[in-house]
């Protein structure tokens, strides 16, 4: 057989290398990640808020909108680690059945 020649479909194994990342697995990297999503998320959701207060406050509502969409955009950010989180873990329960 030639070294160029394709092999057939049902001899091809197609999973994810794992070992990509010296010494870790690929679920580690990704839970060592997420704290560090959260704290963001919660450290912008704290100073957005606080913008808010103040900027509602005295008045100004041009912030108080900014401000808003920090809050909004923080707690969607906090949704969507979790949330990519518990789907990679579907998706790596579930191709470990197949």
């Amino acid at each position: 057989m030639r070294s160029g020649a394709l092999t057939p479909l049902s001899a091809v194994l197609v999973a994810p290398d794992f070992s990509a990342v010296t010494g870790t697995s690929f679920p580690e990297v990704l839970g060592a990640l997420l704290p560090i999503a959260l704290i963001t998320a919660v450290a912008v959701l704290v100073v957005s808020a606080f913008a808010w207060g103040v900027a509602a406050g005295l008045g100004n509502w041009q912030t108080v909108a900014k401000a808003r969409i920090g809050v909004l955009v923080a707690m969607g950010g906090a949704f969507l680690s979790g949330a990519g989180l518990a789907w990679l873990n579907w998706l790596l329960e579930t191709g470990a059945h197949f």
